[in-house]
């Protein structure tokens, strides 16, 4: 019941404690804290997946474009091998990439990365761009004798029917958006017949997405945040430092909790055991009111993740504040 609050009340107060998961609009629950895996392959996500699960992480975070799930399947292999926990235990996210987006080659895309994980399902799946790539090459990313990157037109309402196909299949529990604006998903929640669950952006506190977490709390959607420590380029911040230092905490521990304490499910990236534990460590931590509004006033709409090589594109999402 208190999952679903969460979707409700955007901070929690002192009085109430973090849960673990929330609910998602599907009934699903998913960890409200996952490990987030871009740019790290081979053995050392590997290893990293086996920390996380280790240290209690229940939630992994990947993508086809980060060539990294092969590696992780390695690894949710050997744990549901050793019988240390069973699939349903584990809470797997990937991304359909921008070559995979007419209806069609969604299911495709599906499959791909089910084969490299060595699943028959996962637990989310999401449309990782709004915008698509020439499809049919084979390449990532596709481009042109001269280093051009060659778009589609596919419209990303016919990729979201392709989405509805492969939950209806049953080879992902739930389905959502990333990097995708406000107007973008109210074109999706204008035609579904299966609602976006999740849409997973760029939220740290210089990027804060208030706006986009009121309307995504609305329409009942959960948001996700990736690169929540602002790449790193956060953890410096003199105002984390002050409250991380009065709380005993680090400010990567800060930053993470300040995104749950939102109930927003956030995804930092660790790769070392030592950072990968202190990441999951913020269930005891309680951010004040004063402490979360000192967070926020350190917004300034800064986005990193700006994909210049996209701005050209009619479906290009960052145009708009959110």
């Amino acid at each position: 019941m208190f999952s679903k609050l969460l979707i409700v009340c955007t901070v929690l107060t002192l009085s109430e404690s973090l849960p673990t998961t929330i609910t998602l609009s599907n009934g699903q629950k998913m960890p409200i804290v996952g490990l987030g895996t871009y740019q790290a392959t081979g053995d050392v996500i590997y290893e990293s997946v086996l920390n996380a699960l280790d240290v209690g992480f229940r939630h992994i975070d990947t993508a086809y474009l980060y060539d990294n799930e092969k590696d992780i399947g390695r690894a949710l292999k050997k744990v549901f091998s050793e019988g240390k926990l069973k699939r349903e235990d584990v809470f797997v996210v990937t991304k359909l990439w921008h070559t995979f987006h007419s209806r069609p080659l969604v299911m495709e895309g599906m499959k791909k990365s089910l084969n490299n994980l060595g699943l028959d399902y996962v637990d989310l799946f999401l449309v990782h761009f709004p915008f698509g790539l020439k499809e049919g090459t084979n390449m990532t990313t596709p481009v042109d004798d001269k280093g051009n990157v060659l778009f589609s037109d596919v419209d990303y309402v016919e990729t979201w029917q392709g989405m509805q196909d492969v939950y209806d299949k049953g080879f992902t529990k739930s389905i959502g958006l990333s990097n995708f604006n406000h107007q973008q998903v109210d074109r999706i929640l204008s035609m579904a017949r299966v609602k976006p669950m999740v849409n997973q952006v760029e939220c740290h506190p210089y990027l804060n997405q208030k706006q986009l977490l009121d309307y995504s709390t609305k329409h009942d959607i959960v948001l996700t945040a990736y690169s929540p420590l602002g790449t790193g380029r956060m953890l410096n911040e003199t105002k984390l430092i002050e409250i991380a230092d009065k709380h005993n905490v680090s400010a990567a521990q800060v930053l993470i909790r300040y995104q749950a304490q939102r109930g927003i499910v956030v995804i930092p990236k660790a790769t070392s055991k030592k950072y990968i534990a202190e990441d999951y460590e913020i269930f005891n931590l309680n951010l004040s009111d004063s402490d979360m509004t000192a967070i926020d006033s350190l917004n300034k709409n800064l986005r990193y993740n700006v994909v210049d090589y996209a701005k050209k594109h009619k479906y290009y999402p960052f145009n708009i504040p959110y």
